[in-house]
């Protein structure tokens, strides 16, 4: 795991102190060495953070053995010991996965992209060509930004703040990033907060060339849901999920697990043991009486694992967030950073590498908005004119279900998902607040209105690369811990994907085939578990003082830099001590002029 930086421009040893200020910035996420290699034309820098190939075979920027391609990475490539054997003639000077991705450009150029498997964002530039070949992983586990600077120099980097440390770039807010922001929490995963600065989507590549860049797609989800019977999917789901954890656990350091006591980092953490003689797991609670460290404990003690608990210790909450909220770069709003930040801080202490069991939610029908929604489908036809007005004058008599409300108020289920389940600001509210803009995100598939495997893959292609791979990626390098999630296995993910709903979830029901695959390896406890959120609630958070202080200076004085952006008097109706007012409180954080590159 890594950071990544170049500047693509005539002259590129000129730039040598703005690549240096750029690999600088993101020193967290590699913290072991800083390289940096040029061209005339071309200037990659990168940060290492050392978890194959510890010695110098691993180093980066790395040259081919012709010296006349360069590449930078961030990411790890599983199962890259079998590639490599499939590309033999390549005279390799090393054991990196970096080095098998030099081997298949050599023979298939950009087309290697759709034999990498791993999560990935990486350049190379071609000295032969005058050409840069970049590319990010199909869920979007690793980031790549890039802008074009005053010289028209192309810049890129895994994050935001390498961009702007470059002095080349004076960034622009986009209005329509930030009403994405206040309607979802995070960012759209193909925007960043500032129009002349991009992130490149999940499952693209992009091109430079004589001073363009072109941008395609290279991967879609399997679109067409699979006929399998109840018994054959529990046994591949089996020998997939095995599969994909047997490759994550390679490492030249130790890997550990995150355990929440949860159904996906018990069923990790579980197939781990079957890999490794011993592992370290380590699990975050607050002390309440909701705490999961009990649920994790169970499992830790199944498995016999060195098992460390991080118990929430009282502390100034608003310096918190005023030390994590800049590690985003953007305004980002998912309540459950903070803990995800101090169990990455100490997994850290003890480890370089861990698993996590994000995803699964996605992957297996895991949350309960979706059995909510399959009884939406379930309930009356959306299309039954006559049904929609008999509820509309019953409910005008007595009280109806949540269900019926929301059968009458959304045309379809998709239309619930997109415009209820995790949003913030209406569009009402966003025009109160001054943000007329609008951004619909696009598709690799057109989804079907009443599918639920669709609102799954709708979550895949929107909320898992903005905001779940975000605060995975943000949160573990600003400790500069390594993370990985088997449940995104190219292989695995696909055949999930494309189960059908009935062994996903019911209306009393959810993660079906899970529970029938991995069932007998959870304790008693843990079968009978549901979803349980990662963290407390907003309104407790609002409880304390030094937080209210701090929103009461950001958000109570005008002159605050976010009232740029949004209404002054509008927001002031809007600080509840909820999701909105924490929305809000993001966003002012994000813009606070005191921030390093402001």
């Amino acid at each position: 795991m890594c950071g990544i930086a170049g500047i693509i421009t005539p002259n590129a040893r000129n730039y040598q102190e703005a690549l240096m200020k750029m690999t600088d910035a993101i020193a967290h996420r590699g913290p072991d060495s800083a390289h940096h290699e040029f061209y005339e034309n071309a200037a990659l820098g990168h940060r290492r953070l050392s978890i194959i190939d510890l010695s110098e075979g691993g180093k980066q920027p790395m040259f081919s053995s012709k010296k006349k391609e360069c590449i930078v990475l961030n990411g790890e490539i599983y199962g890259y010991q079998d590639i490599k054997s499939q590309y033999a003639e390549y005279p390799y000077r090393g054991n990196s996965d970096t080095e098998v991705i030099l081997a298949m450009y050599q023979r298939k150029q950009e087309n290697l992209i759709h034999d990498l498997p791993g999560m990935f964002a990486f350049a190379i530039w071609n000295d032969e060509k005058q050409e840069l070949f970049c590319a990010r992983d199909r869920f979007g586990e690793k980031p790549f930004y890039y802008a074009f600077g005053r010289n028209n120099e192309f810049i890129f980097a895994s994050e935001i703040k390498a961009i702007l440390a470059s002095g080349l770039v004076r960034p622009e807010v986009s209005t329509e990033a930030m009403s994405h922001y206040l309607q979802h929490g995070y960012v759209s995963t193909y925007q960043s907060i500032y129009k002349n600065i991009h992130t490149l989507p999940p499952a693209y590549q992009l091109i430079w060339k004589e001073g363009r860049v072109n941008i395609s797609r290279y991967y879609s989800l399997p679109k067409k849901d699979r006929v399998i019977s109840p018994s054959d999917a529990k046994d591949e789901f089996t020998y997939l999920l095995k599969k994909a954890v047997k490759k994550q656990l390679v490492a030249d350091v130790e890997v550990g697990s995150f355990l929440s006591g949860g159904l996906d980092s018990s069923s990790i953490v579980a197939l781990v043991a079957e890999f490794l003689p011993k592992q370290t797991t380590i699990s975050f609670g607050y002390d309440h009486e909701d705490s999961e460290l009990k649920f994790a404990k169970e499992i830790a003690d199944k498995y016999r694992t060195n098992h460390i608990e991080v118990h929430e210790k009282k502390q100034d909450l608003a310096t918190s967030l005023l030390k994590i909220s800049p590690f985003f770069d953007e305004p980002f709003s998912d309540i459950s950073f903070i803990p995800h930040f101090e169990i990455c801080r100490n997994a850290r202490k003890n480890l370089t590498v861990v698993l996590s069991g994000d995803a699964g939610d996605e992957l297996f029908g895991g949350y309960n908005f979706y059995r909510v929604e399959n009884q939406l489908k379930n309930h009356f036809s959306y299309k039954n004119i006559i049904a929609q007005f008999g509820l509309n004058l019953y409910q005008k008599v007595k009280p109806i279900s949540f269900v019926s409300q929301n059968n009458i108020k959304h045309k379809n289920i998709l239309d619930f998902h997109r415009n209820f389940v995790r949003n913030a600001f209406n569009t009402e509210e966003r025009l109160a607040l001054g943000i007329s803009s609008k951004y619909e995100q696009p598709y690799s598939f057109v989804p079907d209105p009443d599918s639920l495997n669709d609102l799954m893959r709708h979550d895949l292609e929107t909320y898992v690369p903005a905001n779940m791979m975000v605060k995975s990626d943000r949160m573990a390098m600003a400790n500069s811990l390594e993370v990985r999630t088997p449940f995104l296995d190219i292989d695995f993910a696909e055949f999930c994907i494309q189960l059908p709903e009935q062994l996903k979830l019911t209306n009393d029901n959810d993660k079906i085939i899970l529970r029938e695959a991995m069932g007998s390896y959870w304790t008693e406890t843990i079968r009978k578990r549901r979803k349980q959120g990662f963290g407390m609630s907003i309104k407790t958070w609002f409880e304390e003082e030094n937080l209210i202080r701090l929103s009461d200076q950001l958000l109570k004085d005008p002159n605050q830099k976010i009232f740029s952006y949004v209404d002054f008097k509008a927001a002031q109706k809007f600080l509840n001590r909820d999701h909105k007012h924490w929305n809000l409180l993001q966003l002012a954080l994000w813009a606070h002029p005191n921030k390093k590159y402001f």
